[in-house]
């Protein structure tokens, strides 16, 4: 049996509040992405927690229109790759293909589009565009080929607590080499599972900074009880 290695550790007195990915998600094979091999996103959009965690790559995807203030001041931020959302639901079509080739120029790693965006507009960003095209998958309905044949370089499965089963149905489907990243889930084992199921990547949501903040001026209160 080969033995774990040690791996040294060096700690920061001002920085010890970093939020750490689950070790769990370090079993995964990972994704070589422009000769960057990324195990861990992080799926934030917050600038706070992005400067402050151990993730290999950050998944800027959010529920509003893309803006690219909104990608120049992650990129800023982010000491590692970004991947970001460019639409393909509510924004489509051309104005999602431009946004695409601006965040390409801004420095993302890779764009996202959402689960609704018709093959037709990835195949345009596929012509458009040199960095992968990651397209999202929620359903076992999801047309997950017909998005590969238009251009999509990586799947990004986000099926809720069905997950693990559609990367496993997906993963039986296309063959070992496709890259799939997968939602892994709230505990080690969700994620565990997730990547046995067949996900190369975990995506990984963090606490938010209003989350880390109550536990900080919980530990404030108790302190200042002890003096």
């Amino acid at each position: 049996m080969e033995k774990e290695k040690y791996i040294p550790e060096v700690k920061s007195h001002l920085r010890s509040r970093i939020i750490e990915v689950p070790s769990s998600i370090y079993k995964a094979s990972g994704i070589k992405i422009l000769g960057t091999r990324i195990k861990s996103l992080l799926f934030t959009t917050d600038v706070a927690i992005i400067k402050n965690s151990n993730a290999n790559s950050i998944i800027a995807v959010y529920p509003f229109t893309p803006q690219l203030s909104i990608t120049q001041s992650i990129l800023e931020v982010a000491a590692v790759p970004v991947f970001v959302g460019v639409g393909g639901g509510l924004t489509t079509g051309k104005r999602a293909v431009n946004i695409a080739l601006q965040a390409e120029l801004m420095g993302a790693y890779g764009v996202v589009v959402n689960a609704p965006t018709k093959n037709d507009v990835i195949a345009q960003m596929k012509e458009g565009i040199d960095i992968p095209i990651i397209a999202t998958v929620v359903s076992e309905c999801d047309d997950y080929k017909g998005k590969i044949q238009a251009g999509a370089s990586i799947l990004n499965v986000s099926g809720g607590a069905k997950t693990a089963y559609l990367v496993r149905k997906i993963r039986e489907d296309l063959g070992k080499e496709f890259p799939i990243i997968a939602t892994g889930g709230p505990t080690e084992k969700s994620i565990l599972e997730t990547i046995e199921a067949g996900a190369n990547a975990i995506t990984y949501t963090p606490p938010t900074s209003a989350e880390i903040f109550s536990g900080v001026m919980e530990k404030y209160r108790e302190d200042m009880q002890k003096e």
